[in-house]
């Protein structure tokens, strides 16, 4: 059972998505008017951990995160540098799409930009308009908080606080600014424009997710995510017009990470303690091991960056590498023990509980390194046999679809070892996607969803894998038929 602490309600709930054993995902994505910086990371990572974690247990998930490519701060910056807004974003869009592979994030479904779906935002500006919570003025559309009166329950900000007929123009402002906020802004001088409907001009900030969350996942949909700097104003927004447009309940859950400081303080490049992923590399630290430090600390919590950390980042990830590499180059001899076998399965229970329980990583990384210890000492026995390796292998490989830390070298490695091996040797293990099925009938299971339990086993066994719930948990058997295809 997968448990996430949900910023709407305060605590932490169940997840249960609308179509079971799917996901649906939405990210807020950078503003590209500069180079991402490691604050920005630590929120994309975060959100790739939750991603890769409900595929590991079996869901499908649909993975939406924009692209912010028309605000103030865009704007400024062509202005500044007098290109065109294209011209200035693309330089940085590029960037950002070489940023997140070095940083092996693994890639969205899809990344809408914001000046490629201005007629999504014009039709649910004109619906809000005809439903009374919208209005002009000076050539400009707002949306009027009064006339919603749920406005607040993200933020927990008081509505009498409210004051009467003022606007804010801003994309961004503070939480004491509780005004009516732009969805479309008129023409200015200096401006990119569009010509539409309600008169020319240009999108607030707001509009732009609300538009295209709809149109790529749904009026409604499962998990909204973003830094705990997106709820107020822009995540409160969010909700206030697309609620208002729909009827209908926007989003069930909705998870937000911390800030990263630099050595106990705010970034900032006035102290000097700004990076970007591109600074780093200049020093040249290892992306992979900024990964694992960014994802380690519990996203609900401020994270600390400091290169003494990094160094410890480098120092955990290397045991991972040197026990796959281990595994990979020594000779063992033939068979398997079953204190090995019991050690992995215990491992991956305690990896699963952690991340169960709203992605406690300290939880299923103290496991992971826990069996990374107890392994060592049997590898320094000679305790260790061939198929022992094999399944220790398959595991860091399975662990690592989550983790996504292993070095692509180490990680083709164990590939193609479990693609060499002897057939009379080895025993045929289900593919990575037959296991994720397994984790999620489970799941089903302890929920009371014998609906989804069925369906999944008849899936299975259509794989030529037969499920037995036994006592001691669930067991599969590969059918003769399926060992003979393999």
């Amino acid at each position: 059972m997968i448990r996430f602490f949900n910023s709407l309600s305060g605590k932490k709930e169940v997840f249960s998505p609308i179509v079971s054993g799917e996901a649906k995902l939405y990210t807020c994505g950078p503003t590209v008017y500069q180079y991402a910086h490691i604050g920005n990371f630590r929120a994309y990572i975060f959100e790739d951990l939750l991603k890769r974690f409900l595929a590991f247990m079996g869901y499908k998930v649909t993975h939406i995160m924009n692209i912010t490519d028309v605000d103030d701060k865009t704007i400024r910056g062509a202005n500044a540098q007098g290109v065109s807004l294209d011209a200035y974003t693309k330089k940085y869009i590029d960037a950002f799409f070489e940023d997140i592979k070095t940083l092996n994030i693994s890639p969205a479904d899809y990344y809408p930009r914001a000046t490629q779906h201005i007629l999504e935002m014009i039709n649910l500006i004109k619906g809000l308009i005809q439903k009374g919570y919208a209005y002009e003025k000076d050539g400009s559309y707002y949306f009027s908080i009064a006339k919603f009166p749920s406005y607040g329950r993200l933020s927990k900000i008081n509505l009498e606080e409210l004051q009467p007929g003022q606007r804010e123009e801003a994309d961004e402002y503070e939480k004491e600014n509780l005004h009516d906020f732009a969805l479309w802004k008129r023409n200015k001088t200096g401006e990119p424009f569009w010509e539409t409907e309600i008169g020319p001009g240009r999108p607030g900030w707001h509009i732009e997710c609300s538009a295209m969350s709809a149109k790529y996942l749904g009026e409604s949909f499962d998990i909204h995510c973003g830094g705990v700097d997106n709820i107020f104003p822009h995540h409160e927004n969010e909700i206030a017009q697309s609620e208002a447009f729909s009827g209908k309940k926007f989003v069930t859950y909705w998870l937000h990470c911390h800030h990263l400081v630099v050595n106990g303080e705010k970034m900032s490049k006035s102290k000097r303690n700004f990076f970007t992923l591109r600074d780093l590399l200049a020093r040249n630290i290892d992306p992979l091991a900024l990964r694992f430090l960014l994802l380690s600390t519990h996203y609900r919590k401020t994270l600390n960056f400091t290169f003494e950390a990094l160094d410890q980042a480098q120092a955990s990830l290397q045991r991972i590498n040197e026990l796959a590499g281990g595994l990979i180059s020594a000779r063992f001899p033939e068979g398997h023990t079953q204190a090995v076998g019991k050690v992995i399965k215990e491992t991956e229970k305690k990896f699963i509980r952690g991340l169960s329980d709203d992605l406690n990583i300290s939880v299923s990384l103290t496991a992971l390194f826990s069996l990374i210890k107890n392994m060592n000492i049997l590898i320094s026995q000679e305790k260790i046999k061939t198929r022992d390796a094999q399944n220790l292998l398959s595991f860091v490989d399975s662990v690592n679809t989550v983790l996504g830390v292993i070095k692509p070298t180490i990680k083709r490695a164990v590939s193609d070892s479990a693609a060499v091996t002897d057939e009379a040797k080895v025993e045929v293990q289900p593919s990575a996607e037959d296991l994720a099925k397994i984790r999620l009938r489970e799941q089903a299971r302890a929920e009371r969803n014998y609906q989804l339990a069925d369906q999944i086993r008849r899936e299975l066994e259509q794989h030529g894998i037969l499920l037995e719930d036994t006592k001691d948990g669930v067991r599969w058997k590969i059918l003769a038929s399926k060992k003979q295809t393999e």
